[in-house]
C-alpha cells in the first residue's frame, strides 16, 4: 500500500505543471546565457531533456479552469521549446529561415503536438497566444532563434512569474541598443514593432508604448523608423 501510495505521488509530481516547467528551466539556465545566447552544441547534447518536456506537452490539455497567466505562460514554453527542438533537428544552421519541409517554413510546419492535437509555431503564435490571450509583451516571451529577436530568456515561464518576467524582458529589449536605437527626436526600432503595429497601439500611440519602458524619454512627434531584421542563429 505504501509503495502505490509513493508511486502516485512521483506521478503527479513528474505530471504537474510545476514540476514539468522546472525541467525546461534548468535546461535554459544549463544553455541559454544571461544575454539570451544560445549553446546548441550542448543542447545537443541534452536533447533528451529537452525530450522529456515536450512528452509532458504531448500529454497536456491546458484546463479551462486555469489562469489566463498560467496558460499564457504553458503555450509560450510549448512555442520556446518546440523552436528549440526543430533547430537541433536540424543542427548544424545558420538561420531558422534555412528550415523548409515540404516547401514549408519553420513557422509552417505542423509538428508541435499539444494535448490531442498538432500545431504549427505560427497557430501557437497568432490564434492562440495573439488573439485568444492578448498581450503585446508575448512579442519578447516567445522567441524566433534568431539574433534580431528579442533575448530567449533562460528562464521557463510560470503562472507566477510570467507578469514580471515579460516585464523585465519588454524593458530589455526596448532598451537594448542592438536591437532599437532611441534618441528624444528620432528612434529606429525594431521590424517587431512594424509587423505587429496594431498589438502595440491598442492603447495609444507606438511612441506612447516605448515611452512605458525607454530610459529615454521620446518626444511624442519623433521620426520612426525600423531597422533590417537579422535571422541569424542566436547561438554561439
Amino acid at each position: 500500500m505504501k509503495k502505490i501510495f509513493l508511486i502516485t505521488i512521483i506521478f503527479f509530481a513528474f505530471t504537474s505543471t510545476n514540476a514539468q516547467s522546472s525541467i525546461f528551466n534548468d535546461l535554459l539556465r544549463k544553455h541559454v546565457s544571461k544575454a539570451g545566447i544560445v549553446d546548441y552544441v550542448a543542447l545537443k547534447n541534452d536533447e533528451t531533456t529537452l525530450d522529456l518536456y515536450i512528452s509532458y506537452l504531448e500529454k497536456t490539455v491546458p484546463a479551462i479552469a486555469w489562469s489566463e497567466n498560467k496558460k499564457k505562460a504553458f503555450w509560450i514554453n510549448a512555442y520556446n521549446a518546440y523552436t528549440i527542438k526543430l533547430i537541433l533537428e536540424n543542427y548544424p544552421l545558420k538561420s531558422i529561415i534555412d528550415i523548409k519541409e515540404d516547401g514549408k517554413t519553420a513557422w509552417k510546419i505542423p509538428f508541435a503536438k499539444v494535448g490531442e492535437s498538432t500545431y504549427t509555431l505560427d497557430h501557437i503564435e497568432h490564434k492562440i497566444l495573439r488573439k485568444t490571450l492578448f498581450d503585446p509583451r508575448i512579442h519578447v516571451g516567445v522567441n524566433c532563434a534568431s539574433d534580431s529577436c528579442p533575448k530567449l530568456g533562460n528562464m521557463a515561464f510560470t503562472e507566477e512569474n510570467i507578469e514580471a518576467t515579460l516585464e523585465n524582458l519588454m524593458t530589455d529589449f526596448v532598451n537594448d541598443s542592438s536591437r532599437n536605437k532611441l534618441s528624444k527626436k528620432k528612434v529606429q526600432i525594431s521590424s517587431i514593432f512594424d509587423w505587429f503595429q496594431d498589438d502595440f497601439t491598442k492603447n495609444g500611440s507606438m511612441i506612447d508604448y516605448l515611452n512605458k519602458y525607454s530610459t529615454t524619454k521620446i518626444n511624442p512627434n519623433a521620426k520612426i523608423s525600423y531597422l533590417k531584421y537579422d535571422w541569424t542563429l542566436n547561438g554561439k
